[in-house]
């Protein structure tokens, strides 16, 4: 008999654990019948009572188990550390918030014994913020035309990966793993299920603008050339355009001498636009450059504290 982990990432969702864990178990029940399957919770350091409630989900059903992280390792290092311990023929990524529509699951097992290794959720339309959505588009449109390798768009995670897809996660050894990237760029497979993003039912979203920003400079660093591209590029031509204006301001002054006051204004512009350049893609640099620091560090992706019901794997 097949075996089907559904992964469950999470982080200060104590209004929708409960909720989750029945929903999921109902659905296995049901709808998978013909599979054995797990439930893992995978909580990235919560402090609003998540863990406890948790717990008591695991003591009621031993198919339910839970990994508790040390310290919270950030939005993408958890699913990913988590998708590496689950012990089924597949994985089910699903957020803990219900965006992700817990009744897609079979239809993604579905499509998977349809022999594709890996089938995405992707979000045609969302009922989050009209100006994140935009923003979000925006970004997607802009990683895409970037990019050497075509990113998905409207991909966030959720969906199944095949065994075969969780060995090779294992084989990189990635401390920064991006994992919307690394499914279009490994190229196994696929098939893309679209669906409406619902408003999260309980509780309070935690990402905001550093987040998102961190997410998307992630992305450009680890799948685009571009940014030093534009640097070098931008460098070139202010470079022109400087030394002609120069140029052009000596010619005007050879030529009236006495009628063509030069003026601080001027240098005091051009100063402060270089220098606004300068620092821009100085700190773009420095992105590509943590980046590569911190792969080199290699550090683990997470450090456990404790988990439950895994003693019997």
């Amino acid at each position: 008999m097949k075996k089907i982990s559904i992964l469950v990432p999470c982080y200060n969702e104590s209004e929708n654990i409960i909720q989750m864990s029945d929903a999921l178990t109902r659905m296995a029940e049901s709808e998978l019948c013909g599979y054995d399957y797990e439930i893992v919770f995978i909580d990235n350091h919560s402090s609003d009572g998540t863990r406890e409630i948790v717990e008591d989900v695991c003591k009621k059903d031993k198919r339910i188990k839970a990994i508790f992280n040390c310290r919270n390792f950030g939005q993408f290092n958890s699913p990913y550390y988590g998708m590496l311990q689950v012990t089924g023929d597949c994985v089910i990524v699903i957020c803990a918030d219900f965006q992700d529509p817990v009744e897609l699951v079979p239809v993604f097992v579905r499509e998977w014994e349809k022999g594709y290794k890996i089938v995405c959720g992707i979000k045609k339309a969302s009922k989050e913020n009209k100006i994140m959505r935009l923003l979000r588009t925006c970004y997607y449109k802009i990683i895409k035309k970037m990019s050497s390798t075509k990113q998905i768009e409207h991909f966030t995670g959720f969906g199944l990966y095949d065994r075969d897809f969780i060995e090779v996660l294992r084989s990189l050894h990635d401390p920064l793993p991006f994992l919307r990237g690394i499914v279009a760029e490994l190229g196994f497979n696929r098939k893309e299920i679209e669906y409406t993003q619902q408003k999260r039912r309980a509780g309070k979203t935690h990402n905001n603008l550093y987040s998102l920003y961190d997410a998307a400079m992630l992305s450009f660093t680890s799948y685009t050339k571009a940014g030093l591209r534009i640097a070098t590029f931008a460098g070139i031509l202010v470079g022109i355009a400087s030394f002609a204006v120069g140029l052009i301001y000596l010619i005007l002054k050879l030529i009236f001498w006495d009628r063509f006051p030069m003026g601080m204004a001027p240098v005091l512009i051009g100063m402060c636009f270089l220098g606004a350049v300068q620092l821009f893609f100085i700190g773009f640099l420095g992105e590509y450059i943590l980046n590569i620091n911190t792969r080199v560090m290699n550090r683990p992706l997470v450090i456990e504290e404790r988990r439950i019901n895994f003693d019997d794997e």
